[in-house]
């Protein structure tokens, strides 16, 4: 199994993006921006149609797509009236039927399609290994080097803002990291399923951390034994990698949740 090419590059993008994922994760449920990574993931097919038809690496027009689509939110949300879920849904549909509209287009390409919807981390080349290196990289580094003010920012943002920090600035940063990862993992698990390792591992860790350092590592290592486990288990039994990366997560959220709900009985006739 471990000598093999492929298993190799696949455990690498698990081992570097699932801990990535569930560290941003942590900040991306504590500000309710999942429905944010959402719309950066399906826009993303827009890019990876034009990769195609252009004869180029579908990853990094993804990548550029989805970064256009995040400073477009973040540009109408400061220049019109609408609200933040108005704009977002709008840029996802615009962009995911472009998307669509281009693949039926494109011949040939109904097996891109299906990698690009529910993830083919398999097939990863050497290319998006060293792509998804960079990224971790550059986003851990930033984000903990910025760890303080993004709590801050986080918990409250006209606090942050008082006390003399970029909030917008800030706010911008983060949106690009956010849209790098969430870009990249679209590999890992598929547009469809890819804000679901921004969302269940900081679940998981909420129901045993104590404070948000351990919220934060928990997080972290519950995204690496999701995004791992499930390259595992997905070769061993022959499943879909993405969706078995997926309820590895959601295996773990549930174990976390039994330890909570008995360490809460244990605690509750010490209380009465």
């Amino acid at each position: 199994m471990f000598t093999e090419p492929f298993m190799q590059r696949a455990l690498l993008i698990g081992l570097l993006l699932g801990p990535l994922c569930g560290l941003l994760g942590v900040f991306v449920t504590a500000r309710r921006m999942a429905f944010f990574s959402d719309t950066v993931a399906h826009s993303a097919l827009a890019g990876v149609a034009l990769g195609l038809a252009l004869g180029l690496d579908p990853s990094w027009l993804m990548v550029g797509v989805s970064l256009v689509v995040a400073l477009l939110i973040l540009w109408l949300k400061e220049r019109t009236e609408l609200l933040t879920d108005t704009i977002m849904a709008l840029l996802m549909s615009a962009f995911m039927a472009a998307g669509v509209v281009g693949f039926s287009l494109l011949k040939g390409f109904r097996a891109e399609l299906h990698r690009y919807l529910f993830g083919d981390i398999l097939s990863v080349g050497p290319t998006e290994v060293w792509l998804a290196l960079g990224i971790f990289v550059v986003v851990s580094t930033v984000l903990f080097a910025r760890l303080s003010p993004l709590t801050l920012l986080t918990a409250h943002e006209d606090l942050a803002h008082v006390s003399g920090m970029s909030v917008r600035g800030l706010n911008f940063a983060f949106v690009v990291l956010l849209t790098l990862v969430v870009a990249m993992s679209i590999r890992l698990l598929g547009i469809i399923l890819v804000t679901s390792l921004l969302v269940i591992p900081p679940a998981t860790a909420r129901n045993l951390a104590g404070n948000l350092r351990q919220e934060i590592a928990l997080s972290l290592i519950a995204g690496l034994l999701g995004g791992v486990g499930g390259v595992l288990f997905s070769y061993q039994f022959d499943l879909p990698c993405g969706p078995t990366i997926v309820l590895t997560c959601v295996a773990l959220f549930l174990v976390s949740l039994m330890i909570n709900q008995v360490r809460r009985a244990r605690l509750k006739p010490a209380h009465s």
